[in-house]
């Protein structure tokens, strides 16, 4: 666990303890805070029994305390939290500014932060990987894996300085205002979570950000594909010294992705790209990223191949939440040479709780699908829109267009679940969506696939 003594003696309120929350509550006593904490569920708060005072931050006296401590999945936008602490002068963060603050206490290390809407879960975990590959000590925490907090603090070692590896959504960045990250990324921005948002440009805003914490003369580099994130990498280059903010240079790579089977696809070249200036920037040689990259073995529910049952491939792209995410997926795979010309072969199983009305982003892809099978809250809606570019089944159930899905698969093919929606109709998140994807495969397969 991380402790810093800059928390002693100093007073923090924390709303929600599920895993960030707990970290940081753990951390914050550790250091010889005082800790109010809350959460809804019983079981939440019995963790703090005896630790930590329990009450709700929003029927205290906020005034005097040197933090409230809110979990990213608040919507601080709505939530009465916001004005409670403002009107206390009291400032609102998350577990990342508690890391930030406590880094003045921690052996050397270096930062990387990484945001994006799409790509960035992928990018992070490469970028542990590849420094992992090269002896570097490194940690990866924030939006994905254990709660940086939790984690023992790193000690460099004779192949470098230790290295924290963190993916931060937009809701951690605007919880954060003291984080430096000694190289940070912006993978590509589009529309998302814009219920949290006044709209499109203060999404854009949040990210952005992150590289405004930084010091003119820390690294920053940036995927450069869309409008938005172009516009942010100006700003930076034009505060910044020469060399300092960086495009990806994906050409330099192209030729090496065949070696890579975790990392097919257009929107994989730039994740490869964008982690490959990153680590290139902390010191890892050319040879050394080639080398990570084609012993990558990519994330669970993201891209993730589950093998073949008699010659189809199952895919298993639960985490693409919206469209933009599972345009890239389409895009891996597109119709390859036949005898009468080229033949589709994705099986496309999508739906679930929709982000939008349409399909944005995967309408160019719309070519590379032999057929489709709807499911979920969204599968209506879905279903209208691919009816007049390609085969349509309406299934509502995943277990039964991952059937329909097999019957027509044909040797060559892929079953691609991409759902292009968020799991909350159906499932408690795409984690467990994803592992039912798994498990229905795996059944209809025998056990073939998946195990």
């Amino acid at each position: 666990m991380i402790r810093s003594t800059h928390f002693s003696g100093k007073r923090y309120a924390i709303l929600g303890l599920a895993r960030s929350g707990l970290a940081a509550a753990e951390c914050l006593l550790a250091s010889g805070a005082e800790v109010v904490a809350w959460d809804r569920q019983d079981n939440a708060r019995s963790a703090l029994e005896g630790r930590a005072r329990l009450a709700d931050p929003l029927e205290i006296n906020l005034a005097g305390f040197d933090g409230v401590v809110v979990s990213p999945g608040v919507p601080i936008n709505i939530h009465p939290i916001a004005q409670r602490a403002h009107d206390a002068g009291v400032p609102l963060i998350g577990d990342i500014e508690l890391f930030a603050l406590a880094r003045a206490d921690l052996p050397a290390h270096r930062v990387v932060g990484i945001t994006g809407t799409n790509g960035k879960s992928t990018t992070t975990a490469l970028v542990h990987h590849l420094l992992d590959s090269a002896g570097v000590p490194a940690r990866m925490g924030g939006n994905i894996g254990l709660p940086i907090l939790a984690q023992e603090p790193l000690t460099p070692n004779e192949n470098g300085t230790g290295v924290y590896v963190l993916e931060l959504s937009s809701y951690q960045i605007d919880l954060t205002f003291s984080l430096k990250c000694e190289a940070a990324a912006l993978t590509n921005i589009t529309p998302d979570h814009l219920d949290r948002y006044a709209g499109f440009e203060a999404y854009a805003a949040s990210k952005a950000r992150l590289f405004a914490m930084q010091d003119a003369d820390q690294f920053a580099v940036f995927g450069c594909a869309d409008n938005p994130t172009r516009a942010i990498c100006e700003v930076e280059r034009a505060r910044r010294p020469a060399g300092r903010v960086a495009c990806v240079n994906k050409a330099a790579i192209l030729p090496h992705q065949p070696d890579w089977p975790s990392l097919q696809g257009p929107h994989n070249l730039e994740n490869a790209a964008v982690a490959a200036a990153l680590v290139e920037e902390l010191g890892l040689t050319r040879d050394q990223v080639l080398a990570g990259l084609a012993s990558f073995r990519g994330l669970p529910h993201r891209m993730e191949q589950l093998g073949e049952y008699r010659g189809v491939l199952f895919i298993n792209d639960s985490k693409a939440t919206n469209p933009a995410s599972t345009a890239p997926a389409l895009a891996a795979y597109p119709p390859r040479p036949g005898p009468n010309g080229p033949e589709k072969r994705i099986h496309w199983i999508l739906g679930g709780l929709p982000k939008g009305d349409n399909l944005g982003e995967c309408e160019q892809y719309f070519g590379n699908v032999a057929a489709a099978y709807t499911i979920g809250e969204a599968g209506p809606v879905f279903a209208e829109i691919l009816d007049p570019v390609t085969h349509v089944e309406r299934c509502e159930m995943m277990a039964e267009a991952v059937r329909r899905a097999m019957e027509a698969a044909q040797p060559g093919d892929v079953i691609l679940f991409s759902p292009a929606c968020a799991s909350f109709d159906q499932f408690r998140d795409y984690e467990m969506r994803g592992d039912a994807f798994r498990e229905i495969a795996a059944c209809l397969t025998d056990g073939n696939v998946g195990s």
